[in-house]
């Protein structure tokens, strides 16, 4: 079967000649990486594509020309994962002691943490997809329905041609074949917020990880249903002054039974939740916001009111400063 070409959007337009200028961009990207390059004087970088704002997820076509070769050590981890597919060309990953070929049916997922290098031909032109830590671990322990106790990490080789995996090449093909020609509506984060929540989702169950097994056993668990409504209470009022009183008195059930539900199907107490809740809508904001509001007025207006723990705890979740996600969205072209 004859396969459909695939068109970036224009979001991103981005054309390196030097190593560095490369790596700078890749690194902004990605995170922190080695870039080893066999032929400077012939470095043709260019990454085209988009970012879907609501979780910073950058979707693309990527080539760099010449012979190089992309190191990650576990010292410098990336800030985000990298999945690539080869739309021409071939690229080479070595992890674990295991060399594995990447081409037009075989993509590679490199995950933080993880001593890798991979080897790019100077024909190869890729889709690259990068998903930053923290939104593939929110994603996660919602699947979970309880904190992720280690890092998530994805088998390093990705069918692109039957099952499951190649579905979600599919999806992403047809992603960006629609963000080229609709490009206000996926810009639009009310539209495309599900949509890269189901990206995220259907990578985590339909890729091998080490949560799979879990993740098979959560599927079709059913919440308690004053979970849900305690949940969906905190959900709809979370701007404003809750307390635990009232969290109990929406759940209609005693203290301990709640205690008892979110421990055992959120891993989490009731409150503590809630803090995580108000934590992720406050880096989704800043990631969408285009206004002029700064950092603090954001997180005031998600209740917090003391800023100097409002910044520890927002480090805590999610690895960077609440000035560091705000500064990734500013720097998109």
């Amino acid at each position: 079967m004859p396969r459909t070409p695939v068109a970036a959007s224009p979001d991103i337009q981005v054309v390196r000649h030097d190593t560095q200028g490369a790596l700078s961009w890749m690194t902004a990207v990605c995170g922190p990486h080695s870039l080893r390059v066999s032929t400077p004087g012939r470095l043709q970088f260019q990454h085209a594509g988009s970012v879907l704002r609501s979780m910073a997820t950058t979707m693309g076509v990527i080539e760099y020309g010449t012979d190089v070769t992309v190191g990650i050590r576990d010292a410098t981890p990336l800030t985000s994962y990298s999945l690539s597919l080869p739309l021409a060309g071939e690229q080479e990953l070595s992890a674990g002691g295991r060399l594995l070929l990447s081409d037009r049916d075989t993509g590679v997922v490199v995950s933080p943490d993880t001593n890798q290098d991979l080897t790019i031909a100077g024909n190869c032109r890729k889709i690259l997809v990068a998903i930053t830590r923290p939104a593939m671990r929110q994603v996660l322990e919602e699947i979970l329905q309880r904190p992720a106790d280690r890092p998530l990490v994805f088998d390093p080789t990705m069918d692109a041609a039957n099952g499951s995996q190649a579905a979600w090449w599919r999806m992403v093909r047809h992603l960006l074949g629609e963000m080229e020609h609709s490009r206000d509506l996926y810009a639009n984060s009310t539209f495309s917020a599900d949509l890269e929540k189901a990206l995220i989702k259907g990578l985590i169950l339909s890729q091998p990880n080490n949560y799979s097994r879990e993740l098979q056993q959560a599927d079709g668990r059913k919440l308690p249903h004053y979970l849900v409504k305690a949940r969906d209470f905190m959900h709809a009022r979370a701007r404003d002054d809750i307390r635990l009183e009232d969290i109990e008195a929406a759940a209609g059930v005693p203290r301990s039974t709640l205690f008892d539900a979110f421990r055992q199907h959120v891993g989490l107490a009731p409150m503590a939740y809630l803090k995580k809740y108000r934590l992720e809508q406050v880096r989704r904001q800043l990631l969408e916001d285009r206004s002029s509001h700064n950092v603090s007025s954001i997180a005031i207006d998600w209740g917090f009111t003391h800023l100097g723990r409002f910044s520890i705890e927002y480090r805590k979740l999610f690895g960077e400063v609440p000035s560091q996600t705000a500064g990734r969205r500013r720097r998109e072209p």
